[in-house]
């Protein structure tokens, strides 16, 4: 029985490659349905060989139940990012869909906060007027905005600034009728950059506002 496990895992695997590697070209709903299938299939393949099951039924039924699991980025988040990536064009905010199945708006420092300041830049307002806009009538997604700032300064400065400036976002989504009860504002100062900060550039970059929106996990 472990023998016949062991044999079917090398044709699993290279089904899983290929079935990944076929996702370049997918939506991003289809990317999830087509990875979670292939994972489902190698899964259910390898329990039902474990357990004295027949490996290829166990593939068709783990590869079904994967494509639901891995199907988990909704049409409705799908629609969200093709619209956010609409409304930000051009304004240098990166729109993007995370491993969790999160939708991240990257902001950054020029059209978001001034040095040193809390104060909403007016070239974000229509995009977080676009993101609010998005959320009326939802009720049930959430929304996490988390602040950064470079190194510049100490802790004791960069902590409470970065988030000051996660609840200026959130107090202008509570402004456009979004409940702040869905919302979750943290600062992380500069403990999280994605840039050296060695220089100007790269110290703009750290300066930063990301906001996630996710769905509530469904549980039975």
């Amino acid at each position: 029985m472990q023998t016949q496990a062991l044999l079917h895992r090398p044709v699993l695997l290279l089904i899983l490659g290929l079935s990944l590697t076929a996702c370049a070209n997918m939506s991003e709903t289809q990317k999830g349905t087509a990875t979670g299938a292939a994972m489902g299939a190698v899964a259910g393949a390898l329990i039902s060989s474990a357990t004295g099951g027949n490996a290829g039924t166990g593939a068709v039924i783990g590869g079904a139940l994967g494509a639901v699991g891995g199907n988990m980025w909704s049409k409705n988040m799908e629609e969200k990012r093709r619209a956010m990536e609409q409304a930000t064009q051009g304004t240098g905010v990166a729109v993007s869909r995370t491993p969790d199945n999160q939708l991240k708006l990257e902001v950054p420092s020029d059209i978001s906060f001034a040095v040193g300041s809390a104060a909403i830049e007016p070239r974000l307002r229509p995009v977080l007027d676009a993101f609010a806009q998005g959320l009326s009538g939802q009720s049930g997604t959430l929304v996490r905005i988390v602040g950064h700032t470079d190194s510049t300064g100490s802790d004791a400065i960069n902590d409470p600034l970065s988030k000051r400036r996660a609840e200026s976002v959130r107090d202008y989504l509570e402004d456009r009728s979004i409940s702040g009860n869905r919302i979750e504002a943290v600062g992380r100062g500069s403990r999280e950059p994605i840039a050296s900060n060695d220089s100007a550039e790269s110290r703009a970059k750290n300066r930063r506002v990301e906001i996630f929106l996710r769905e509530p996990e469904v549980r039975s």
